[in-house]
This record gives C-alpha cells, sequence and structure tokens, in this order.
C-alpha cells in the first residue's frame, strides 16, 4: 500500500494542463484514470494499481492556482533516459527548467534528477534511483 493517496497539482487552465502533464505521465507509466472538464479536473493512476492518484485541475476552492516555495513533488522514473524524456517533454510543452538532468550524488550516488516547473508554476523533480543500466 502506497502511504500517499493523491497529489493535486492546481491549474487554471485544464485543457493546457492536460496537455502539458499526459506525456509525462505517460513516460512515468501512469494511465488517464478521469478527465472531467466540466468538473475541472483530471487523474491518473499508476498501471497496476489504484493509488497514488496524480490530479490536476482548478483548486477546490475556486482561487486561482497558487504554488507555494518549497514544494515540490518527485516521480519516480524507470530510468535515467525516462528523466531526460520527462524533461525534454516538459520544457517542449512550455514548462521551464529548475535544474537539468544529471546527478546529484549529494542526495545519494546514483540520484539522477531533473526538475522543471509547469504552466501553473508546481515544481516537478523526476528521479530515477538506479545506477546506469539497473532499471
Amino acid at each position: 500500500m502506497s502511504v500517499i493517496s493523491h497529489v493535486c497539482f492546481g491549474a487554471a487552465d485544464l485543457a493546457r494542463a492536460v496537455a502539458f502533464y499526459a506525456p509525462l505521465f505517460e513516460e512515468l507509466g501512469l494511465k488517464l484514470r478521469f478527465h472531467e472538464p466540466e468538473n475541472g479536473w483530471a487523474g491518473w493512476m499508476p498501471r497496476d494499481a489504484d493509488r497514488p492518484l496524480l490530479i490536476v485541475g482548478r483548486p477546490y476552492n475556486r482561487q486561482a492556482p497558487a504554488p507555494g516555495n518549497g514544494p515540490m513533488t518527485a516521480l519516480t522514473a524507470r530510468s535515467r533516459a525516462s528523466v531526460d524524456r520527462c524533461h525534454a517533454l516538459a520544457l517542449a510543452a512550455g514548462g521551464t527548467c529548475e535544474g537539468p538532468p544529471g546527478l546529484r550524488p549529494h542526495y545519494h550516488p546514483n540520484d539522477y534528477g531533473a526538475y522543471v516547473r509547469d504552466l501553473d508554476g508546481n515544481k516537478l523533480c523526476v528521479v530515477c534511483h538506479e545506477a546506469e543500466g539497473d532499471a
């Protein structure tokens, strides 16, 4: 059982957010669980489990999304090449680079990650914790 039930990324424009996240989540092996434009949200889940859900959409209080300084969601990739692809996909979809793909041995010797911000300023990390070729 995952300790995390769901993570929500606030989005001002659902169609734009889905266009940004769908290719990244596909690369990470997630599938679309629901897409409800009339309710302003969409959610993805692992292919082999119901949780955790990754949800993008309008904040529940209908206020503008406002990411904080410090909050970040890190998503696990199967390989370093997948980290590279996710970073490229995010930038191609209009995201901004917060740290290019690479080793970050100050975390641990095999930490290979990339950092981006989505179109609403939410900070994401995509990381592979395996040694090159082990994934």
